[in-house]
């Protein structure tokens, strides 16, 4: 249910752009930073928050998370400015990062190792599901009632999500030695900012494209609004299928899955511009690129590999560069759109920033290999 709640006002607020950008008297490339803005706070709030909480349980930490997400969702839906949205869409994004990071944990920690990836997997299925049912239903809301609707619904989930929680979440204690420092040792560690930068760039494509694509779906498809929510849930059953079926194969071999991901995105976002020109064939498209989702849950389970002892700030920083994505493909794809490249060249540039996650792939994997080659190399004392 929290992942549905996040999920739903994430991508929702890209598929209300429109509706927004007229409610507040801006233009769409503008209305692009309102979400830049929520992307930029959960990648200040993610290290932020897991640092503080680190000594507090599990379990209370994401009730409190919740709590501060329903307050400023529901402050968006009464946003009078602009500038106002900006405000309370960076707070609304500074729990996001922290709650998925801290309930990954907790979905980690009931399972046995080698199957890690598809339990994170199952916990973001929540966010999945939203793309199918909460963003389309989000959207219609927006055209039906009010854009603002969308964010109050929000809230709603967030207070229910609060209840569940403190009713079915595991009762936990934190690690008797658990502190800020050792956190904070996550940073010092070179695989976990190599894993990072792959979430980072390598998702961008994903949110160059699904940003406008509602824009897209009437300026170059040319379809009637009330096709959007299709679309949209075309997106969200290809991320649920990615998050069922790609994590069983990440428990087998967790890095090649990741390459074989990433370059079929590309392939995908490559091939995206080609098809919005029909509705059918961009339906496809958009199915094809929301498979891609699932790189979240590997690189989520590859943090657990290499962050020691501070895994509850490499969980949150996996989200953290998963929205530096979220506010990278939108202001890359909003600046081709500017520069008059069409609608349609976001898909170019996601595919660019695909094959750019897929670079800092070959880069972790080398210092791999010379890290293991190095200790081999090491005398026996």
């Amino acid at each position: 249910m929290g992942g549905f709640a996040i999920g739903t006002t994430e991508f929702a607020t890209m598929s209300l752009v429109p509706y927004f950008a007229h409610g507040l008297g801006i233009d769409e490339p503008t209305a692009g930073h309102v979400i830049s803005a929520y992307a930029l706070g959960v990648v200040v709030g993610a290290p932020l928050l897991a640092v503080l909480g680190a000594k507090m349980a599990r379990r209370t930490l994401l009730i409190l998370l919740m709590a501060s997400f329903a307050l400023f969702n529901g402050l968006s839906a009464l946003a009078p400015t602009y500038g106002w949205m900006l405000v309370f869409r960076f707070l609304s994004g500074l729990p996001h990062g922290a709650y998925f990071g801290i309930a990954a944990l907790v979905a980690a920690s009931l399972v046995p190792d080698n199957q890690r990836s598809q339990a994170v997997g199952r916990m973001l299925l929540g966010l999945t599901i939203a793309t199918v049912i909460g963003v389309p239903l989000a959207n219609w809301l927006g055209q039906a009632v009010g854009w603002r609707w969308g964010f109050a619904v929000v809230a709603v989930l967030a207070l229910l999500t609060m209840a569940l929680v403190w009713r079915l979440a595991p009762r936990d204690r934190p690690a008797h030695d658990a502190s800020p420092l050792r956190e904070l040792g996550a940073l010092a560690n070179g695989q976990v900012w190599l894993t990072l930068g792959i979430s980072a760039i390598g998702f961008g494509g994903l949110f160059c494209v699904y940003t406008y694509v509602a824009s897209t779906l009437l300026e170059v498809t040319r379809v009637p609004a009330s096709m959007i929510p299709v679309a949209l849930a075309i997106f969200g059953a290809g991320m649920t299928a990615g998050n069922i079926i790609v994590p069983k194969f990440a428990d087998r071999a967790l890095m090649p899955s990741a390459a074989a991901l990433l370059l079929f995105s590309a392939l995908a976002l490559a091939l995206y511009p080609l098809a919005t020109a029909h509705f059918w064939s961009l339906c496809v498209a958009v199915f094809a690129i929301g498979l891609g989702g699932s790189l979240g849950a590997i690189l989520q389970t590859r943090l657990m590999d290499v962050a020691g002892d501070a895994q509850m700030l490499a969980a949150a920083l996996n989200h953290s560069a998963f929205n530096t994505a979220n506010a990278l493909g939108p202001w890359l794809g909003g600046m081709a759109i500017a520069a008059g490249w069409g609608w349609a060249s976001t898909g170019y540039v996601g595919a660019a920033l695909a094959l750019g996650g897929f670079g800092v792939w070959c880069l972790a994997m080398l210092a791999e290999r010379r890290a293991l080659r190095a200790s081999r190399a090491l005398p026996v004392s």
